[in-house]
């Protein structure tokens, strides 16, 4: 009794404060909803269905995993650290309740890796109805991939190329099926270097990065427009800023008293669930079965848009 007596005595003294805080606060929370804006509220079933997705074994990744089991698929996850992957296969078994769940080794480093998970799908899946590029690296040293790519380039564009490429027929015999391709708004600053594919006389990070999401968007109207006619269709999308794995790279690189200045804004960041719908949607979403070519991103204050050309 005390204590409510106290409270309300407070609020009298601070009635002012008091509401300010409560708008504030109240603000804070319907700006981070708005943020993270809509949600794939498709109903559509995949029984009977496969799906592969790169890079499930985390992140959004993983996420998008759960949903595709949720809905009945079939669900592959191909991945690099097996250890990660078998435990992320056990975790999305027991939040879907949907035991068909396997893991596959696929490392986008090495071309000779993609073409042996591409094998051993095409000998022992009988169809693949939704590929999903999810995969990524982004900001990471100069490094090299297992055949001298940059590995920015080469993971998040080459090897999902090649993959897609080698995995072609069977989505063709599986169609009507789809193509999703992870991309991200950095793609808007990228441009291809031709004359220097693997930045090698001036490596950036960022710049490099920026190169290989316009390839992800470039390379899904390509395959639009040479996959029509096919039933296979394509898109291209930004998850949105997302707390995951992928920064892992960059964090390290902030000076101190730039991390100080974005610490407020780590508030505002999409959670794994959040980041996952754009991709979820282009996955599912059954108006979206007669476009191909396009890109999407987040409309924060309704719902999933298409942008239409990047």
């Amino acid at each position: 009794m005390r204590t409510s007596s106290a409270a309300r005595s407070f609020v009298s003294q601070y009635a002012k404060t008091t509401a300010l805080v409560t708008v504030a606060g109240v603000g804070l929370f319907g700006l981070k909803k708005w943020i993270a804006g809509g949600v794939c509220n498709s109903k559509a079933r995949l029984d009977g269905k496969t799906v592969l997705i790169t890079g499930a074994n985390t992140g959004i990744g993983k996420e998008t995993a759960v949903d595709m089991a949720r809905r009945g698929a079939r669900v592959i996850l191909a991945c690099r650290d097996m250890e990660k992957a078998n435990k992320a296969a056990e975790e999305v078994k027991k939040r879907s309740g949907n035991d068909s769940v396997i893991v596959r080794k696929l490392d986008l480093a090495s071309l000779q890796s993609i073409r042996q998970l591409a094998k051993d799908v095409l000998a022992s899946e009988e169809r693949l109805d939704v590929l999903i590029n999810n995969a990524g690296i982004m900001s990471c040293p100069k490094w090299k991939t297992e055949d001298g790519f940059e590995m920015q380039f080469g993971v998040n564009h080459l090897g999902h190329f090649l993959l897609t490429n080698c995995l072609l027929d069977l989505l063709k015999k599986s169609s009507p099926s789809r193509i999703v391709n992870v991309s991200s708004l950095a793609h808007e600053r990228g441009q291809i270097y031709f004359d220097d594919i693997n930045q090698d006389k001036d490596y950036q990070p960022w710049r490099s990065y920026a190169q290989s999401k316009l390839a992800n968007v470039l390379f899904t109207r390509e395959l639009a427009n040479r996959l029509q006619g096919t039933g296979v269709t394509a898109y291209s999308l930004h998850p949105g800023v997302i707390h995951t794995e992928l920064g892992r790279h960059f964090w390290p690189t902030v000076p101190l008293w730039k991390r100080v200045f974005y610490m407020p804004l780590v508030f505002f960041v999409k959670n794994p669930t959040e980041g996952a719908q754009t991709t979820i949607y282009c996955a599912v979403e059954e108006s979206l079965q007669n476009e191909s070519g396009l890109y999407y991103r987040l409309n924060m204050a309704v719902c999933l848009q298409s942008t239409g050309r990047p």
